[in-house]
């Protein structure tokens, strides 16, 4: 069983701020960091430092060479990225002082997969491998078609949720991993619980994994629900946080772990990462996160709006 990983690959401009910036507000920044980001590298990165091998997919442009040094120091594997003739992509992040982030992207070279690429690297590939897609790249509904038609498992995190998302086909995929927005976006649900029957009614073969920010998170496949709550952390940066969380719960997946360990795993290595700056920098390695574990205290919290 092989992992695919076919994702952006960003540049991180993260600005210090004492808020984030409303419409028609200027704010001076406290400082500018330049990290290694997108939600494809972020993952892949989350799933190598879980212990797990990975195949990234995807382009690189202009100013982005230094991605592929990250990623092959992770040992993940680089040989189906390609190199493409404009800017690389990259993010403009605000952090402010409590480690609320907001985030716009430029797409770049993120938005240059052609299908030649999708059925090459797909070809290196057969049933039931794990394909991961984001929404940071193109050509995504091309590509779930065609890991479909080989019999790969495919894992959908449909972040940032648009139109885009509405041309993929929900019965291809095996496992939905969305946070509040996005459930919200996809199902018109107003509630965790109205939610999770809609996808339960609609899609009954879906795995659905929830993430629910302080409130922690929900699985759901047709035979459960789990619940699980969040780590108590004083948070410096919530940057990255999601893809900690999925890197690691996709290699409980690839593994075969109880799915509430790996809950519970994936939960602690999200908490770890949101008391550093950064989004590959933050997240931290297996052993460091087996060694935390027991010493987290949870949150209570518990909350059905999806507000």
């Amino acid at each position: 069983m092989k992992i695919l990983n076919f994702g952006s690959c960003n540049i991180d401009y993260v600005y210090l701020m004492d808020h984030i910036v409303a419409a028609g507000e200027t704010e001076a920044t406290q400082s500018l960091n330049i990290f290694p980001g997108g939600k494809g590298l972020n993952q892949s990165i989350a799933m190598a430092r879980a212990g797990e091998s990975v195949y990234h997919a995807g382009c690189i442009g202009d100013g982005g060479e230094f991605l592929l040094e990250i990623l092959e120091n992770d040992k993940v594997d680089t040989s189906l990225i390609e190199r493409v003739d404009c800017q690389n992509g990259h993010a403009i992040i605000q952090v402010s002082k409590e480690g609320e982030n907001s985030i716009f992207l430029y797409p770049g070279s993120n938005r240059m997969i052609s299908c030649s690429q999708v059925d090459k690297a797909l070809g290196f590939f057969s049933k039931d491998d794990i394909l991961l897609i984001q929404n940071e790249i193109n050509n995504i509904d091309y590509i779930v078609k065609k890991a479909h038609e080989r019999g790969m498992r495919i894992i959908l995190n449909p972040s940032p949720c648009n139109s885009e998302i509405g041309r993929i086909d929900l019965g291809m995929i095996s496992y939905l991993i969305l946070n509040r927005l996005e459930v919200r976006e996809i199902t018109g649900c107003d509630t965790v619980s109205d939610a999770l029957l809609y996808f339960r009614e609609k899609f009954p073969k879906l795995k659905v994994m929830l993430t629910l920010g302080n409130s922690g998170c929900v699985y759901q496949d047709e035979k459960e629900q789990i619940f699980f709550p969040t780590f108590k952390v004083e948070a410096v940066d919530t940057t990255g946080a999601g893809d900690t969380f999925t890197g690691y719960f996709i290699a409980g997946i690839a593994r075969g772990t109880d799915v509430e360990k790996t809950l519970r795993t994936a939960s602690a290595a999200a908490a770890i990462s949101v008391t550093r700056e950064g989004a590959a920098t933050s997240i931290p390695r297996m052993d460091e996160v087996l060694k935390r574990i027991d010493s987290l205290a949870v949150n209570q919290a518990d909350s059905n709006s999806l507000d």
